[in-house]
């Protein structure tokens, strides 16, 4: 049977997903089956890529007798390579996805494999499994996010000039970080855990009240021309008309504002705060499904678990910026190798002078997302030629390559997710 096959992907409707075409992953719907019919009310927050039991992937090849990915991989585990195989018991070991986000996702953070077994075991309708979730964005378009703990110096300015942020924090809190010198990292993260414990523990009448005394000073401060950046005020009001009243819009002036360029990669390791706040990626992530969320979200909130488990490490916002590597064999493949074993992408930009292009083999499964450009594809492991266009995915087996017929003027660009070990 084909060992090279097309897939149809599941589309996650999320409330915070951008609306019918505005949705990148709507666009590629579209352009992949013509047939589709975009609902322009509908969110399209999530494209899911794989074999994930919410959303498995459905085979477009009548010559394979298994409907879906998962079913197919269950038969036949030679196909993820024999190193991946052993590794990961036989299962495909990622997600990769598209997402397309209109407003804030929760404040979250992945627990580690550790933690994970202990969550699981404790309150396994919330932690449906005992799995770490390291998870890496690679933006298609302008994309920001929140990510991992500011600089020091930048939570101390917002203390001084936020009054009511220093309110819900308390003087000692604040004192105690301001006080905290850079000779002693332990001293700083250890200041910062209380201070962002007791705001994410503040009483709900108490922060409702201050968050409107914010709100309402901002709001009039702009409303006067004046600039409202030594209070993070933009972003404030954005995220206050995207969930009133939430804890969740104070954690901005304790996290880092990412900004990614199309191309540029953030990778959030276990324990991670983050949230992200608008934009399009392709994202891969291990096969897991645990999230401690803490606020941005209607959802279950474990405020507890998250205080205890973040990484309360400061580093500026420019480090969490993911750098990809120019691969030495082929200069039209990037790689974003993340220091976990479970996934890897690849960007591979294919410039018009080049028709034909080999997709190489590799001794992992992999799953091919076009972005731009079209191609006639050919494989020994695919028994006719694959018609590639925007949105097209495709499963790869383990050792197998593809000959892409370049039909598009403008080259084309692809995102590949595997597993190097």
């Amino acid at each position: 049977t084909p060992a090279v096959f097309p897939l149809s992907c599941a589309v996650q409707s999320y409330s915070w997903g951008k609306v019918g075409l505005e949705s990148e992953v709507a666009k590629l719907l579209a352009s992949s089956d013509p047939l589709v019919q975009i609902q322009p009310d509908r969110p399209y927050a999530e494209l899911w890529m794989g074999a994930h039991p919410r959303g498995d992937a459905i085979i477009r090849d009548n010559r394979i007798p298994q409907k879906t990915l998962g079913q197919w991989i269950a038969d036949n585990p030679a196909c993820l390579g024999a190193k991946v195989k052993d590794a990961f018991q036989g299962r495909l070991p990622f997600l990769f996805k598209v997402l397309s986000v209109n407003t804030a996702l929760s404040i979250q953070a992945h627990p580690n494999k550790e933690l994970a077994v202990k969550l699981h075991a404790q309150f396994p309708e919330h932690y449906p499994d005992a799995n770490h979730k390291p998870e890496m964005a690679i933006a298609l378009t302008p994309f920001e996010g929140l990510c991992g703990f500011r600089p020091v110096e930048e939570i101390v300015s917002f203390l001084q000039s936020v009054p009511e942020l220093r309110a819900l924090i308390g003087e000692v809190a604040a004192e105690q970080l301001e006080r905290s010198g850079s000779d002693d990292p332990r001293g700083v993260s250890a200041a910062l855990r209380v201070c962002f414990t007791r705001l994410m523990k503040s009483e709900k009448k108490f922060f409702v009240d201050q968050l409107n005394m914010l709100v309402k000073r901002i709001s009039q401060e702009a409303a006067e021309g004046k600039d409202t950046s030594g209070s993070n005020g933009d972003l404030l009001l954005r995220l206050h008309s995207q969930y009133p009243g939430d804890i969740g819009c104070f954690t901005i002036y304790f996290l880092n504002l990412v900004k990614l360029e199309p191309g540029e990669a953030m990778f959030l390791g276990a324990n991670e705060p983050h949230a992200y706040l608008h934009g399009d990626c392709v994202e891969c992530m291990a096969c897991s499904d645990n999230t401690v969320r803490a606020g941005l979200t209607p959802k279950f909130i474990d405020v507890l678990t998250l205080c205890e488990m973040l990484n309360y490490t400061p580093a500026p916002s420019s480090s969490k910026i993911f750098p990809a590597a120019q691969s030495q064999l082929d200069p039209s493949v990037y790689l974003y190798d993340p220091p976990v074993p479970d996934f890897a992408i690849m960007r591979i930009e294919i410039p018009p002078s080049i028709k034909l292009y080999l997709v190489s083999a590799m001794d992992s499964a992999s799953i091919l997302l076009v972005i731009q450009g079209t191609a006639v594809g050919t494989s020994t492991a695919a028994a006719s030629e694959m018609t590639l266009r925007r949105g097209s995915v495709l499963f790869i087996s383990a050792n197998e390559s593809i000959s892409l017929h370049l039909s598009s003027p403008d080259g084309m660009l692809l995102f590949r997710a595997c597993c190097l070990l």
